[in-house]
């Protein structure tokens, strides 16, 4: 039996996704974390936004487990993550809401050689980031919006802090794999100049491999009907392939690699 470091420490997991192509490289398997402390209009697991374990009708959303129970579910998958390059990924919810409870699961892939990827807003402060950085092979960070008012418009916060941690990876002497992602939302963060900022801030980032433009989607609405919630962004379509094509050569302009 492999030894599990804090293997008691106890943290709120949504779910445990399997066999994953879309967090990262290979098959991943996906453990979201509940909680997070912003409010993004689109999110499409809003269900991992309380700390709480939820309840709504017959769903529950959320429980309680240790890092050593995690960890049995993660070694399950143990042999296609080297046969796919793949590994484990740490999601959503914001994993840096649950630090301490991340930075366990991650050492201890980590101890198991298994690759790691973390999806994560970098909103916390950066004596919580710091930590987790030797122990990720790729960091996926969101920068949602470049103009803070549109951030505290959409998200319902500023994005100071988000635009200072991704800026401190440079006085880093070794960093994660660094992705930088941005959903493209027709009408509110497609504009030419609003993606010109997000390239040119980029640019400024010494470890960053590349920028990824997501197109907006609609998943997770039933969700929020089922939780009683309502969804505000129902008006917005899904951008087509030709629109996002345009909007990655607007950042392509700073940053040489954008997907």
């Amino acid at each position: 039996m492999l030894e599990t470091f804090d293997k008691d420490r106890e943290g709120v997991v949504l779910r445990i996704e399997r066999s994953s192509i879309h967090d990262g490289e290979g098959l991943r398997t996906v453990v979201f974390l509940k909680g997070c402390p912003l409010r993004c209009q689109w999110c499409s697991t809003p269900e991992s936004q309380s700390f709480q374990v939820e309840r709504a009708g017959e769903n529950t959303y959320g429980s309680r487990m240790t890092v050593g129970e995690v960890m049995r579910e993660i070694r399950k998958d143990s042999l296609f993550y080297f046969i796919s390059t793949g590994g484990l990924t740490l999601s959503g919810g914001e994993i840096l809401a649950q630090p301490e409870f991340t930075r366990a699961l991650l050492k201890n892939a980590r101890m198991e050689c298994i690759n790691t990827a973390v999806e994560t807003s970098f909103f916390a402060s950066w004596e919580k980031i710091e930590p987790l950085l030797p122990h990720i092979n790729t960091a996926y960070v969101d920068l949602k919006f470049f103009s803070s008012g549109l951030h505290q418009q959409y998200c319902g916060v500023k994005n100071q802090v988000i635009l200072d941690n991704l800026l401190r990876t440079n006085q880093l002497e070794k960093c994660p794999r660094l992705v930088v992602r941005t959903p493209i939302i027709p009408g509110i963060n497609d504009d030419p100049r609003e993606l010109e900022d997000v390239g040119r801030f980029c640019a400024r980032l010494n470890w960053l491999d590349h920028v990824e433009l997501l197109p907006y989607h609609k998943l997770g609405t039933a969700t929020y009907e089922k939780l009683g919630r309502p969804y505000l962004l129902g008006h917005v379509p899904t951008p087509a392939p030709e629109q996002m094509e345009a909007c990655r050569n607007v950042v392509r302009r700073y940053v040489k690699t954008v997907r």
